[in-house]
């Protein structure tokens, strides 16, 4: 695969751009939403992201015009399962490690592909009211992070 980013301001923009809401809209793609996860994970430890990132991202999305709903925007449990799964990855990986490296490594990986959950999760679990309110257990198989 040809890697997406090839420097870590690349990175850095995305997570400060999702941070202050300045993102381009056109920019928050699959690969932007690992690139904030891996950013905020390790290099912003003011921020607790599983704590934080919801109001960032609800407030990202209405900044751009889009609304958080049952049906549209923020998404609890994508964003949990995510997270959950890059702070996992990111134990092979060392302090020192370019973030740039990183994200592209999970870019190419399972991560990488935006229907990459419904391996644990029926399409009808993880889209539904519930899950985007808050944590759903997966349905299909166990949640390994």
């Amino acid at each position: 695969m040809t890697p997406i980013y090839s420097s870590d301001a690349e990175i850095e923009a995305i997570g400060e751009g999702l941070i202050a809401r300045t993102l381009p809209k056109a920019a928050w793609t699959h690969a932007a939403h690992v690139a904030a996860a891996v950013y905020l994970l390790r290099r912003r430890p003011d921020i607790a992201p599983e704590r934080d990132m919801p109001g960032l991202i609800r407030a990202y999305n209405e900044s751009v015009g889009g609304r958080n709903s049952d049906t549209e925007g923020y998404h609890e449990t994508i964003t949990q399962a995510s997270l959950a799964a890059v702070r996992a990855a990111l134990v092979a990986w060392p302090a020192e490690a370019p973030l740039h490296g990183i994200v592209n490594a999970l870019a190419s990986g399972e991560m990488g592909r935006s229907d990459w959950l419904l391996t644990y999760w029926s399409r009808d679990r993880l889209f539904g009211v519930e899950a985007r309110r808050a944590w759903a257990a997966p349905d299909l198989k166990p949640w390994p992070y």
